[in-house]
């Protein structure tokens, strides 16, 4: 027994002195094995890191772009960010063919000089700030911030465009008269307030809803009175507007360009004899052809008279219209003003009345070159470049307008709300023009138009107004 314990001890000694090596070589390749896994995690851990880096820098490296319709830009690699630079020149000359506009009407005037810098945040927030040189004097335009929370959901804060009427929503650089009709006379331009917009069913329905300072007809709060850029009475205007494009997405192409709507806006408010809150009219030259009778001073023993101010609700209310096919389009608006008003007289004491004014026209486009017209922008053909042949596009424009205020206006001799002497009843004018877009940025622009009034002179009717207007315009 004791033998056979020997030998199974001498066995086990001899195996463990095999397997000793054996052993020592597994466990070196174990640690070489784990080292290297060490390695290789760290090495993998080095690529994520560089991935992640590579990955962050990519939306950090601006993208600097030009483009005709948008102008300059700097923008972020995924788009969310932009920065754009934009302008608006109008060198424009007046000429007057009649003998009753002063001569020094016959003018060059800078009418716009816009530098625009707009932009958006985070793919959501929009901004813009365009001051105005033009006219020889210097206001902020347009100061706004856009929240885009929803298609059919933005915000809108600041100053900018009252949602009104359909021409004066027309960009400038878009405009097809070197200046607007009589309609966009009645109607708001662009005011502090706050808005909500958007579009319904894939752009079929725009609308827009806001509560602004309120300004008086055709006019601008940087020309408020006693201080611009601020409501000038105590209560502001609401604005609403809603415009259908029903055939936008229709495989029916004669049908896409038409669209139709209305707006308004309604205020209940009174002025003073400082700031009567009522509008002067004015002609496509530039020319006053209507405002209310003012305020007389006293001298010796006659006592001041008063003028006439707004006094109660105004409301204004336009249907409009567009239509574009192929190279022809039109245009047409309606607009009629309702206000109350009252004036203060030394022999027929207070006077009160509600004076409906109203205005119309239609506007034709074709372009001769055979570019497709639209409301906004166009793409061209071809551009001015006689070395290859090619001369840009040509436009042909006409229009009908016309303002008739209430005659209303004018009852009661010289304790009337307007002087017939002085201020015209109607004016209806015709006109004419040719636009040359030399590139989708450079336009000259040349212009007739003739306007006939109803009263406002001593004796019958104001002569006609025969204006010849010119413009060499960039836009970018």
């Amino acid at each position: 027994m004791s033998s056979n314990l020997l030998s199974v001890s001498i066995g086990l000694m001899l195996s463990l002195a095999a397997a000793g090596p054996r052993a020592d070589e597994l466990s070196d390749l174990r640690e070489r094995l784990e080292a290297q896994e060490q390695r290789i995690r760290i090495l993998e851990r080095k690529l994520e890191l560089s991935e992640a880096a590579t990955a962050a820098a990519v939306p950090m490296t601006p993208i600097v772009r030009a483009s005709p319709q948008q102008g300059f830009r700097i923008q972020s690699a995924d788009g969310a960010n932009v920065l754009r630079f934009r302008g608006v020149l109008h060198f424009d000359g007046r000429y007057f063919l009649d003998d009753f506009t002063p001569a020094t009407a016959n003018t060059w005037i800078l009418r716009r000089v816009r530098p625009t810098f707009e932009g958006t945040l985070n793919n959501i927030y929009d901004f813009r700030f365009t001051p105005d040189f033009g006219g020889g004097r210097t206001i902020i335009l347009d100061a706004f911030l856009a929240a885009r929370l929803q298609p059919w959901a933005v915000v809108t804060a600041g100053k900018f465009k009252v949602p009104v009427g359909l021409e004066r929503l027309m960009s400038a650089t878009d405009l097809r008269f070197i200046e607007r009709g009589l309609p966009t006379d009645l109607v708001p331009n662009r005011d502090l307030g706050l808005q909500l917009g958007g579009d319904l069913a894939g752009g079929v329905v725009n609308y827009s809803v806001g509560y602004f300072n309120g300004v008086s007809d055709g006019s601008s709060s940087d020309n408020n009175t006693p201080t611009p850029d601020v409501e000038n009475d105590t209560r502001g205007d609401w604005a609403a507007r809603v415009f259908f494009q029903p055939f936008l997405n229709s495989d029916n192409f004669a049908l896409r360009g038409l669209g139709f709507g209305i707006a308004g806006t309604y205020v209940n408010t009174t002025g003073d004899t400082t700031t009567t809150l009522l509008p002067s009219y004015r002609t496509p030259g530039q020319q006053i052809f209507f405002s209310y009778r003012g305020t007389t001073a006293a001298s010796g023993t006659t006592p001041a008279v008063n003028g006439t101010i707004a006094d109660g609700e105004r409301l204004r209310w336009t249907p409009q219209a567009y239509y574009s096919i192929g190279s022809f389009s039109v245009l047409g608006e309606y607009v009629t003003v309702s206000q109350e008003v009252s004036r203060l007289t030394p022999t027929a004491g207070l006077r009160r009345d509600r004076l409906d004014d109203t205005a119309w026209q239609v506007q034709l486009a074709w372009f001769v070159t055979g570019e497709a017209e639209s409301f906004r922008g166009y793409t061209p053909q071809s551009i001015f470049d006689p070395s290859k042949g090619t001369w840009g596009a040509l436009e042909l424009v006409a229009r009908y307008h016309q303002l008739d205020i209430d005659d209303d206006a004018f009852v009661g001799g010289a304790n009337s709300f307007a002087n017939i002497a002085t201020a015209a009843s109607k004016a209806s004018a015709w006109g004419i023009g040719v636009n040359w877009y030399l590139t989708q940025n450079y336009k000259w622009s040349l212009g007739y138009d003739v306007t006939h009034f109803d009263g406002g002179a001593a004796t019958g009717d104001r002569p006609d107004e025969k204006a010849l207007f010119t413009r060499f315009a960039l836009g970018f």
